[in-house]
């Protein structure tokens, strides 16, 4: 269902990034997923750093928050078995590191909301919230977590 979307729209999801610091990528409390907020590694890297409006514009960080999204489908799917398991895209949070008067963070974070609904459809809609910050890990310009609803556990 959901992995013949990914196939269907070309999308791999990347391998679960490893934790930078002293937490797990993902964490199941019944039927319910949280991840930790997911920097746009790629291949183990940050394509780019720095602030959006600045070294790094809109356009970029939009692609940014849609890598990061990929990131945290594969932590969730990682966790409860494929992404098959997963029901509905619940909530989106995603903090933007921004440049002193960019307010486009809704802009950038619709990577992220996009990315999750042509992948679930009508299931990737959800709440959100796009939050501009000063700094984030790493100096990534963008991070991004998500919580999910997943079948039943067995």
């Amino acid at each position: 269902m959901h992995s013949a979307r990914l196939e269907e729209l070309g999308i791999q999801l990347p391998p679960v990034a490893a934790p930078v610091a002293a937490y797990t990528p993902a964490v199941r409390s019944g039927n319910l997923v949280f991840t930790s907020g997911q920097l746009p590694f790629v291949e183990g890297a940050l394509p780019m750093t720095g602030k959006v409006g600045a070294e790094v514009t809109a356009e970029q960080g939009y692609d940014l928050a849609r890598i990061a999204a990929l990131n945290a489908v594969a932590a969730v799917a990682d966790v409860v078995g494929g992404i098959d398991n997963i029901e509905q895209i619940v909530k989106v949070t995603g903090f933007v590191a921004s440049a002193h008067n960019f307010g486009g963070q809704p802009g950038v974070i619709n990577g992220s909301s996009e990315v999750l609904v042509e992948i679930f459809g009508d299931a990737g809609i959800h709440a959100r919230a796009a939050v501009g910050v000063a700094e984030l890990p790493l100096d990534a310009p963008v991070e991004v977590e998500i919580i999910v609803r997943v079948k039943e556990c067995s």
